[in-house]
């Protein structure tokens, strides 16, 4: 028995250990009020994008749900206005996959929204595909989506200003590369759509999002407006979302006991939306709400601003 018990202690131990080590992130328990403020959050029907709208809603904020699904965004918006109380939660359509699409929902805010404080990049795919415009899936909905996006909004961004851009990317940002060659011939930075393609895809698309935060730091430096990339953490979720029914059933007791739900997988969004003092940081990477060092990739200045020129004539941007 005793040699069971002390087992059993050692497998406690080290889950307490692996789980507040490793796993459990940060929290944003800063108690600001958004009253009168104005949020876009894209993705924002569900997983991490709706418990952050949720947060915001809270805090006072009028939340705009930019997302693609009409049915689905609605349903997440009656939830939010009924669990946070605010009457001022609406949805906008908005499909990140298309340009079309995206300059619609920037002409249609413009026109009927007087402020934007915050706009948060939350939505992201990791799957196979190709957007209207036909880029690859992850690359145009991940990067060139919200660099449109932003880009269409940023004047009224600084008009509002002190205001914020979050982007929500990942630390598998370290494994991904920039292939500009390849992009120009596939419009892609994957030359397939197999599996491992996909996961590639995605690795890439979140380094853009790293690269375009740090690019656009430096364009919007001496003005009212800063920005922020970040790490959610691992959220059980949005992992197994995108997976096969026997394989979910396999992760679901480890994401259980290890992965984030929803709200702690938005704390560093908060964090990064809320935080004051950190107008400094403007540019830099977060996770767990902490500063952290992004990968050198992330680091390199002239690869951000190579991927920013071509990203404007691939949105006609320039």
């Amino acid at each position: 028995m005793s040699a069971l018990l002390c087992v059993v202690a050692a497998a406690v131990g080290f889950y307490v250990l692996v789980y507040y080590r490793v796993f459990r992130g940060g929290s944003c328990s800063r108690s600001v009020t958004l009253k009168g403020k104005t949020a876009v959050v894209t993705g924002s029907n569900t997983g991490i994008g709706k418990a952050t709208a949720l947060d915001l809603a809270r805090r006072g904020a009028r939340v705009i749900l930019a997302c693609r699904n009409k049915e689905k965004a609605e349903a997440a918006a009656y939830d939010i206005r009924r669990e946070s109380g605010s009457s001022q939660v609406l949805f906008m359509q908005l499909d990140l996959s298309s340009f079309k699409s995206v300059r619609n929902f920037a002409e249609n805010f413009l026109k009927t929204e007087p402020r934007l404080d915050i706009l948060i990049n939350n939505a992201g795919v990791m799957s196979p595909g190709h957007t209207e415009d036909g880029f690859g899936l992850a690359f145009g909905v991940n990067h060139l989506g919200h660099f449109l996006l932003t880009n269409l909004l940023l004047e009224r961004l600084q008009q509002c200003g002190p205001s914020r851009v979050v982007t929500v990317a990942a630390l598998l940002h370290r494994f991904g590369t920039i292939d500009f060659p390849l992009l120009a011939s596939k419009k892609d930075l994957v030359s397939d759509q197999s599996t491992w393609h996909s996961f590639q895809a995605y690795c890439n698309s979140k380094l853009c999002n790293v690269l375009f935060t740090r690019e656009l730091a430096n364009r919007l430096e001496g003005t009212s407006v800063t920005c922020y990339s970040l790490h959610p953490g691992v959220i059980h979720t949005e992992l197994c979302r995108s997976m096969s029914l026997w394989q979910q059933l396999l992760m679901m007791p480890f994401a259980k006991l290890f992965f984030l739900d929803p709200e702690g997988g938005s704390q560093t969004t908060l964090y990064c939306a809320l935080q004051e003092g950190i107008e400094p940081l403007s540019g830099r990477y977060f996770s767990n709400c902490e500063l952290q060092q992004v990968g050198a990739k992330g680091r390199d200045d002239a690869l951000a601003k190579k991927l920013w020129e071509v990203s404007e004539r691939l949105t006609s941007l320039s």
